[in-house]
Order: C-alpha cells, then sequence, then structure tokens
C-alpha cells in the first residue's frame, strides 16, 4: 500500500470521525469545567459540616478523580474506542493492588471511618489495644497515642475501626473506687466519717453525681468500705494519688486500725 493510498484513507477517516471528535472535545471541556464546580459544591459542604481537615483533601480528590475517569470513558465511547482491553486491564492491575496493599487498605478505610464517625478525637484518653493514653494525631493510616508513661504508640487504624475502643475522657468525668478492708473491732460509721472529710477536703472532686459510700462486703475476718466519687478526667490520676495516700493518713490520726498494722 503506497503512501497515497494511506493518505485517502486516513483523509476519510476523519471526515468521517470529525462530529465525533468535536462532540468528544466538547463533552470533555465541559465535563471538567462541571467537576470544578462540584468540586466547589462538595468543598463548601464539607467546611460548613466542619469535617476534619485531614480527610477533606482526600474526599474532594477521590471525587474529583472517580468523575474524571467516568468522564474519559464517556470520551473514548464518543470517539468509538473499543473499552473491552481497557476494562481487563484495569481489572488486571485493580486486583494486583488490592492484594497487594490489603493491609495498608484496611487502615486506609478504618482511617476514613475514624475521621468521620469519630470514636475519639486528639486530647481524648483512650483504651485500645491493652495501651492506655492521649491521642495526639489522628491520620489516615495509624493513630498516635501519648501513654501514661510517656511512650509513643502508633496503632494501626484497621484495629481501631474493628476493635472495642473505650474512650475514657469523652465524657468528662470519671468515676474512683475506693475500698478498704477493716476488722469488725473498728466502727464502720467511724471509718465512713474520716474517708468522707479527706475527700471533701479535696476541692477537685465532684458533687454531682454524688458521692457514694458504704459497707460493700462482709467477711469471716472483717468488712469492707467502698467510696465512689467523680472526678474530671483530666485530674483522674493526680487526684486518685492524693486522695490515697490522704485517706490512709488520716485514718491513722483518727486511731483506725489498719489491716497489717
Amino acid at each position: 500500500m503506497n503512501f497515497k493510498e494511506w493518505y485517502d484513507k486516513g483523509y476519510g477517516w476523519l471526515i468521517d470521525a470529525l462530529p465525533n471528535i468535536g462532540v468528544a472535545i466538547v463533552v470533555l471541556i465541559a465535563g471538567l469545567w462541571f467537576i470544578r464546580l462540584l468540586k466547589k459544591w462538595l468543598n463548601n459542604i464539607l467546611t460548613r459540616r466542619k469535617i476534619n481537615p485531614t480527610i477533606r483533601p482526600f474526599l474532594l480528590g477521590l471525587m474529583a478523580t472517580i468523575f474524571q475517569i467516568l468522564l474519559v470513558l464517556v470520551v473514548m465511547q464518543i470517539l468509538g474506542i473499543r473499552m473491552t482491553i481497557f476494562a481487563a486491564g484495569i481489572g488486571a492491575v485493580g486486583v494486583a493492588f488490592g492484594l497487594a496493599l490489603s493491609g495498608t487498605l484496611q487502615n486506609f478505610t478504618g482511617g476514613i471511618l475514624i475521621l468521620l464517625f469519630k470514636p475519639f478525637r486528639v486530647g481524648e484518653t483512650i483504651l485500645a489495644q491493652g495501651q492506655e493514653g492521649v491521642v495526639s494525631s489522628i491520620q489516615l493510616f495509624h493513630t498516635t497515642v501519648i501513654s501514661l508513661d510517656n511512650k509513643t504508640v502508633i496503632i494501626p487504624n484497621s484495629k481501631l475501626s474493628n476493635e472495642v475502643i473505650t474512650n475514657i475522657s469523652r465524657q468528662g468525668m470519671r468515676r474512683l473506687d475506693i475500698e478498704m478492708k477493716f476488722n469488725f473491732g473498728v466502727d464502720p460509721e467511724q471509718v465512713k466519717k474520716i474517708i468522707s472529710d479527706s475527700i471533701h477536703s479535696t476541692d477537685k472532686v465532684s458533687e454531682n453525681p454524688p458521692m457514694k459510700m458504704g459497707v460493700t462486703t462482709i467477711e469471716a475476718d472483717g468488712y469492707k468500705v467502698g467510696t465512689y466519687l467523680w472526678i474530671k478526667a483530666q485530674d483522674f490520676e493526680e487526684i486518685k494519688f492524693q486522695l490515697h495516700q490522704k485517706i490512709i493518713q488520716d485514718l491513722k490520726n483518727g486511731g483506725v486500725k489498719l489491716p497489717g498494722t
């Protein structure tokens, strides 16, 4: 086949395809313009609803990418390009990436769920995967927790989104349970008064909900007095140590014989 025949065939194809090419160009330009408008509209909605800034760019990028892929497919269809080969190639690549990145994708999905549903926020104290500490950052793939002994713990988000999480500080208050054992020679009313005075001398103990105190257990060699009081979550550890020491000292000063003394 000589050059003239190639030229004639190419020219004929161009004449036949020119209307479709024109339509495809118009659709492409209009589609890109529509995607930009849609992206701005979605960004305004996410901003008004105060969606986490970490996840906002991802959602916008994901939406734009999906619509751009759909737009390219529409344009290719208008041009008459067969999609079978492309569909098979995309499917094969998707399966390969899915198998290779299954764990990473689980962490990524977990991060999206955490940022959307907010089972915990930065600054809150949680107990998860046997670790208790303050959440310092929430990323798409992992969450960083500073433990009570100042260790940096990095937990994959797939673990946090699929397993039990105890949010210790979400309610704002924590209950401190104090239980002490005394022999039957010790007057329980005396014990309750001394413990109550010790607790009320600390101004960081909440009065709402009110403190509860009473004999919780009777055993063969004595009884136990339980005290349940409420403390702000951020003060819990500090007040717990102070109260334990003060109650023991006040009981000794009040002449109460403690077990083992």
